[in-house]
């Protein structure tokens, strides 16, 4: 007959609860207004959509008073301002330190990115829909005061590629975040990334023949653009789908592997 002692008595062991995905996407949600820099540039979203739509009122010809000039004019800046939201939000774990004390509560790396991922995506959504009734709002008033007829020019396939445009250059900056895993440089590369590269393809396609008709296969910024000009043919779906796999998927499948395997300091 054996007897237990208190040494070979043993608590079962107990799991550390499971953290739902849709927490860490409102903490990640949450993580993007508390920092100084994270709420000025929500706060920029509001600002220059207010700003233009009254200079739009004031300056615009009588002519160009539609919902479509309207909602392209305020999303503009949108896109610029949505992948620095982006890059900051990946590159925040590594720039603020914040890293050891997010993956030691969440150990899987992939939700983590995939939390910010989907904030981010959220709130370019939420932007793009502030962008619609702002731009309706101009619309309303603009054209109440020039005294032309409202147009509303713009159809819900066109909305839908417009918001889909947003989002391609939202994932921009969540791809070089990934890739970089520094805000300043992640910064920086977005800069060139957006505005570089596509001039130097402008003009390399302006002055050499051979370069223009393969330019919308190899210029993301140039293939996306035609989603902010309304429908699209199949070939141009096609030169969207091409480029944003070269420019975006591959660069970000990438840039997830290095963050699932680099170290956090």
């Amino acid at each position: 007959m054996t007897t237990l002692t208190v040494d070979t008595i043993r608590e079962p062991r107990t799991r550390a609860p499971h953290v739902p995905l849709s927490r860490v996407v409102t903490v990640e949600l949450r993580k993007m207004f508390d920092t100084r820099s994270g709420f000025w540039l929500m706060a920029s979203i509001v600002i220059t959509a207010l700003l233009t739509t009254v200079g739009m009122v004031a300056f615009a010809p009588d002519s160009e008073l539609t919902y479509y000039t309207f909602a392209k004019a305020i999303g503009f800046p949108m896109t610029v301002v949505l992948p620095m939201i982006a890059t900051l939000s990946i590159t925040g774990e590594w720039s603020q330190r914040s890293g050891l004390t997010t993956f030691t509560l969440v150990p899987h790396r992939n939700r983590i990115v995939a939390a910010k991922v989907l904030s981010s995506v959220a709130v370019a959504v939420a932007a793009m829909l502030f962008a619609f009734v702002i731009g309706a709002v101009g619309n309303v008033v603009g054209t109440a005061i020039a005294g032309t007829d409202m147009v509303w020019d713009v159809s819900v396939a066109e909305g839908f590629n417009i918001v889909l445009g947003s989002l391609l250059c939202l994932l921009t900056g969540t791809m070089l975040g990934m890739l970089i895993r520094s805000s300043s440089g992640a910064l920086v590369a977005y800069f060139v990334y957006a505005f570089l590269l596509p001039t130097v393809s402008g003009i390399l396609a302006a002055s050499q023949e051979w370069f223009r008709d393969l330019q919308p296969w190899v210029d993301l910024n140039f293939a996306q653009s035609a989603l902010f000009e309304g429908t699209l043919t199949g070939e141009q779906w096609a030169q969207v789908a091409v480029t944003a796999t070269t420019w975006l998927v591959i660069p970000a499948l990438l840039g997830l592997r290095l963050v699932m395997k680099s170290e956090v300091k």
